[in-house]
């Protein structure tokens, strides 16, 4: 982190961003404000508009936007309460990839405007829009995917069926629940974290409905928190917050694909996130401790630092969600290296919850841990991996290609970690670990940018930020709805190669 933080009074009123402090922030007359003002504006109303169009042609009638539906299938209590207000809409599975596409494009051009913009923006303007567009995407039915049901599956097999979701199958269970039908991924043993699927068991009375909208709200809930928590580590980093709320809050991707598609990473970043603000809450008191070196072995264990000690435990919270989040934890014990006294404090942390984590996980599942090794050998067709091997006439991603690709994380994460020690700035640091982990992994989905979007936010790097940007063009192109149309269109078909059928034959196995 950089130097220049430790410097920074908490209270410092004239931190940037401080003068548009929720509820005082200049309104003005639309027609005395700035160009940009308006342009900013109109990007931030489009981003709305788009996003409730989404959303309603989502909710309207059973199609591929929302994939648990079919002809003979699409309940009130998925459809939510938007459903059925374009009774006109297309019913053509094509017309509606242009539509979504099209949404989707020009909301990623309306957010990158809007970050332009962002400075000559009243607060309670765009902080309104963020809950907005929460709240419009709360409401909508599970978008493109069927993880959720999935969670909820996983969940339901251990406290309905009494199966360890970590060693059974799904398709072993009984067919007749009513979230097996939902989910899709099953003969694949569960792949998250066992907080999160301890935290799945916490619904299941509910019942599925109830399970659907119970994790929705906790979703939306923790995206919220994220940004609070950016907004709070802006100010003590003395950057500007309302641009880091704009960047994570208002990104299309992360909305669409994340929230709209109910995903878990929400959680996970939210732990990552609170890591990170301990960190910075610490960090003057860590300065004036500096000055008084401990003598004596307990004199670098007491008195604990709680705000240390709970940074630790909240990134292994992270990881005890979604394995993902432990990509971070070298890179941030490696940045306190020039300060012992805390890596002392933070291992301990770590340590204190890997300890709970670790009886009660053996408490609910036994010896057992999620099934990393056989998500890991499924392969996108558009994942960069994958393209490499087409571009270098594999036909695809290999085995051989794996390990390469598993070795260059590596030695970009060893890079990451020297750049945490010299510039003792572990959110940059993190940033590029997270960015790498994306563009290295077999199976990547779209709303893994926000796996690197508040660390970009915070940093000072403007590499990093164009970086990400960069990532949710890549992905948007990967993903959008309308881009098997161009592939087909300019054929471009990687699942035709020998490798390539082997990597849809063992995602058609699992989805058995």
């Amino acid at each position: 982190m950089p130097g220049d933080a430790t410097t920074i009074p908490l209270q410092d009123t004239s931190l940037p961003g401080a003068r548009r402090w929720p509820w005082r922030g200049r309104t003005g007359a639309w027609r005395d404000a700035s160009t940009r003002t308006k342009v900013g504006a109109i990007a931030m109303a489009a981003m709305v508009a788009l996003s409730l169009l989404v959303v309603v042609m989502a909710a309207d009638r059973p199609s591929w936007l929302a994939s648990t539906t079919h002809a003979d299938y699409f309940p009130r209590w998925m459809a939510g309460p938007l459903g059925g207000l374009l009774p006109s809409m297309t019913s053509s599975g094509t017309t509606l990839k242009y539509w979504v596409t099209g949404s989707i494009v020009l909301m990623y051009l309306s957010y990158l405007v809007l970050l332009r913009c962002t400075p000559e923006l009243p607060v309670r303007w765009v902080l309104g829009a963020i809950l907005v567009v929460h709240v419009i995407f709360v409401l909508s039915p599970p978008l493109t995917l069927t993880d959720v049901f999935n969670y909820i599956n996983y969940g339901r097999m251990e406290v309905v069926h009494n199966l360890n979701p970590y060693t059974t199958i799904p398709i072993l269970e009984p067919h007749n629940d009513p979230s097996y039908g939902l989910s899709n991924w099953h003969e694949l043993r569960s792949p998250y974290g066992p907080l999160f699927t301890m935290l799945t068991f916490v619904v299941v009375p509910l019942g599925v409905a109830g399970s659907f909208w119970a994790l929705k709200l906790l979703l939306a809930a923790a995206s919220l928190g994220t940004i609070a928590l950016v907004w709070k580590c802006a100010r003590l980093l003395g950057r500007d917050p309302l641009a880091a709320v704009v960047l994570v809050g208002l990104n299309p991707i992360v909305l669409v694909w994340g929230l709209g598609g109910d995903h878990n990473d929400a959680l996970m970043i939210l732990c990552i996130m609170l890591g990170f603000y301990l960190l910075l809450r610490a960090r003057p008191g860590r300065e004036d401790r500096a000055e008084h070196r401990p003598t004596g072995m307990l004199g670098w264990l007491l008195p604990l630092v709680p705000l240390e000690m709970g940074a630790g435990a909240a990134f292994v919270l992270a990881a005890a969600i979604k394995a993902s989040g432990g990509v971070l934890i070298p890179v941030v014990l490696v940045s306190l290296l020039r300060a012992p006294r805390a890596l002392i404090q933070v291992v301990l942390g770590m340590v204190a919850a890997g300890v709970v984590v670790g009886a009660v996980s053996l408490l609910a599942f036994g010896l057992h841990i999620p099934d990393l090794s056989t998500q890991s050998h499924v392969v996108s067709n558009e994942s960069v991996p994958n393209l490499i091997g087409l571009a270098i006439g594999q036909g695809g991603e290999t085995n051989g290609l794996r390990t390469v690709m598993t070795v260059a994380l590596a030695i970009v994460m060893l890079l990451c970690c020297r750049l945490a020690w010299r510039r003792r700035d572990a959110i940059t640091a993190s940033g590029w670990a997270s960015v790498a982990l994306v563009f290295t992994l077999s199976w990547v989905l779209p709303w893994y940018v926000m796996w690197a979007l508040p660390l970009a936010a915070l940093s000072s790097s403007r590499r990093l930020r164009a970086a990400v940007l960069v990532a949710g063009a890549y992905l948007i192109v990967a993903w959008a709805p309308a881009s098997s149309l161009l592939w087909s269109a300019i054929g471009f078909h990687p699942e035709d190669t020998p490798v390539g059928r082997l990597h849809q034959r063992y995602i058609k196995e699992l989805l058995n």
